[in-house]
């Protein structure tokens, strides 16, 4: 393990199953340390936010467990969760709650019962609520932790953050990180951060590991093209980013009709059905995600080998975000753009695209592996994932390897099991209890 590491930071890498920090990670740590303010500019997928989390957690290690020391800020629900998921995966003593929109305020209070959470994460709008509601106290917050800052200062959003620092008055240390460097240094944060340490043009760089392609068509064969380049993928993970919630809806069911397991994903949708989609996505129940742009940020999901452009990125930005779902830690990926014959790219596509020489015919790869079963029960009926994998396994007859990826919500649960098995699996669980609970178990449709 890496000389930098303290113990607390070891034991948490160890339980996350991770032999080392990378370079910019180490660096982190070593430049909080000796500062109170960090900003960190590193490209997606380079572990931003272990990047952040491993120096709070030197930070809080000697703090009293009972109150508040450290909120961290960002911008979707998504990352929010997904931060909350990486903690609870370093099984510390220290307690986290995160905060976001898609289910009730009084609902989010109620986790603070008897609970002592040293750390909160959330998005502005939300953790403004609960802090002038007096959900938690935030006299001890010291840090605060700004992830994905560029979001910060877009339109509509700087006034929300000012009024959200404004009632963390004690906090002395601010850490601000981003995949992108805005125009201006977010002045509202309120101290002077020198040099940022910039790791976007260093050797991590996911761009020498990503292979750019073009694929040019026309308007009317547009979508037939993209069923071809998806096809040829011969089952790889590949996410499919359009601009409008209507364009995905239309590309979902043009691939759904012809064949391909695909989940949309969209702002538009409920609650329950985005999370059923990123479920069935990052657990190989589809092998494509259709999605507008609210996948190109704060989402981790491991071995995703494609990127298509369906429509144009509107910004360079963006077209980095979305880029960034590929390519991610160590891994090489492929980016496609859908271009129309005669149509000038814009200046931030790399020079280096190549033209996809799509297959004359499409074959449709092998059906997924994996489906989903729905339970339902969940977190409010103690139900964790190793209770769903030992009882898919004793009372469903599974093998530990026909046990795929398993996702635990408030009311209910999604368990991936072999498609193959799945009829039989059904078959053999219903009427079963777990725990000693009598419930549902359904086979996901999509």
């Amino acid at each position: 393990m890496n000389r930098v590491i303290t113990k607390i930071q070891s034991e948490a890498l160890v339980n996350l199953k991770i032999e080392d920090i990378n370079e910019m990670q180490e660096r982190a740590i070593e430049h909080c340390r000796a500062a109170n303010s960090m900003i960190l500019l590193s490209p997606t997928g380079t572990g931003k936010t272990l990047a952040y989390l491993l120096p709070l957690l030197e930070r809080i290690e000697s703090c009293n467990k009972k109150n508040v020391r450290a909120v961290i800020i960002v911008p979707t629900r998504e990352l929010a969760k997904q931060v909350n998921e990486v903690w609870r995966g370093m099984r510390l003593q220290y307690q986290m709650v995160a905060l976001h929109g898609g289910r009730p305020v009084e609902q989010e209070a109620a986790m603070f019962a008897g609970a002592s959470p040293v750390v909160v994460v959330g998005t502005p709008g939300r953790l403004i609520d609960h802090i002038k509601k007096g959900t938690f106290a935030v006299d001890d917050c010291s840090l605060v932790v700004i992830d994905e800052f560029d979001k910060c200062l877009e339109m509509g959003f700087c006034e929300e953050m000012d009024n959200l620092l404004s009632l963390l008055s004690a906090v002395e240390a601010r850490y601000l990180l981003s995949a992108t460097d805005a125009k201006e240094i977010p002045l509202f944060a309120g101290t002077n951060y020198g040099e940022p340490l910039d790791f976007r043009k260093h050797g991590m760089q996911p761009l020498a590991r990503t292979s750019f392609y073009s694929v040019t068509t026309t308007p009317d064969e547009r979508l037939q093209s993209l069923f071809r380049l998806l096809c040829s993928f011969n089952g790889e993970p590949a996410i499919v980013f359009c601009n409008f919630r209507e364009s995905v809806d239309e590309v979902r069911a043009f691939l759904v009709k012809n064949g391909l397991r695909c989940a949309a994903y969209h702002g538009a949708m409920e609650q329950k059905d985005r999370e059923l989609a990123l479920y069935r996505f990052a657990a190989s129940c589809a092998n494509i995600l259709v999605s507008t742009d609210i996948a190109a940020r704060g989402l981790d999901i491991k071995d995703v080998k494609h990127v298509v452009h369906y429509q144009r990125a509107m910004s360079a930005d963006i077209f980095t975000h979305r880029n960034g779902r590929t390519a991610r830690w160590e891994a090489e990926g492929a980016v496609y753009l859908i271009t129309f014959e005669g149509k000038e790219l814009p200046d931030y596509v790399p020079d280096v695209l190549q033209e996809y020489v799509l297959p004359r015919k499409a074959v449709l790869p092998q059906p997924a592996q994996w489906a989903a079963i729905y339970v339902g029960k969940g977190k409010r009926d103690k139900i964790s994932r190793g209770d769903l994998a030992g009882f898919f396994m004793k009372k469903g007859g599974l093998r530990a390897d026909e046990v795929g990826t398993i996702m635990v919500f408030d009311r209910y649960s999604y368990v991936a099991v072999k498609m193959n098995r799945m009829r039989d699996v059904l078959k053999t669980v219903q009427g079963e209890k777990i725990k000693g609970i009598k419930t549902i178990f359904e086979p996901v449709r999509g």
